[in-house]
């Protein structure tokens, strides 16, 4: 059968489907859009938990589709809709709900919040030395504990390299405050020499 012949028949037949069902197919019909959305991702406190939330994401989280991660800036951009996937709910919301969907499917070591709003020039970067910190559990531990300060926009601790990291709001919070919550918590800081 001719190439022309073909492309005729499937034109007729699409044309056949509009007429018979109605708001089935249109010519109109587009694919959908993608919407792409970014949210700060918690639990990315070492280089290695980048490929724990890739494979969490292909898993557990399929409907909300990773496009990309930044590990640097602790961010995630996604492709899905949040009225579909979450009807009716405000954009405040949104964050909420995704938050407690990637909470529970990773027992908690990961989160969604949104995006900081303070520019990261205005950011100080805090650096913490830290004894004993030699596997992916303390890491978690030692970041818990300096994410969740008031006025810590951002945490690592890497027991590769034996450090913690804090990018703070220093209108908000400053080293001695992490330092002691973290000795606290029973956390041993190495000695500048």
């Amino acid at each position: 059968m001719p190439r022309t012949t073909f492309k005729l028949i499937r034109l007729l037949l699409v044309g056949l489907m509009v007429v018979i069902s109605p708001g089935l197919v249109s010519a109109d019909d587009k694919p959908a859009e993608p919407k792409l959305i970014k949210h700060q991702i918690t639990g990315l406190f070492c280089p290695e938990r980048e490929q724990d939330f890739k494979v969490l994401c292909e898993q557990k989280l399929a409907k909300f589709k990773l496009v990309s991660i930044d590990y640097a800036n602790a961010e995630a951009t996604f492709d899905y809709d949040p009225a579909k996937e979450f009807p009716g709910a405000k954009p405040e919301q949104v964050i909420e709900r995704f938050d407690n969907e990637v909470r529970n499917v990773s027992r908690h070591t990961f989160g969604v919040k949104p995006l900081r709003t303070i520019p990261k020039e205005k950011l100080k970067l805090i650096e913490l030395p830290i004894v004993g910190l030699d596997c992916k559990a303390c890491s978690l531990a030692v970041y818990e504990i300096i994410f969740r300060l008031k006025g810590v926009e951002q945490a690592t601790a890497s027991f590769k390299s034996s450090k913690a990291t804090a990018l703070v709001d220093p209108e908000k919070i400053d080293q001695t405050e992490i330092e002691m919550a973290l000795k606290q918590r029973g956390v041993t800081l190495k000695s500048a020499q």
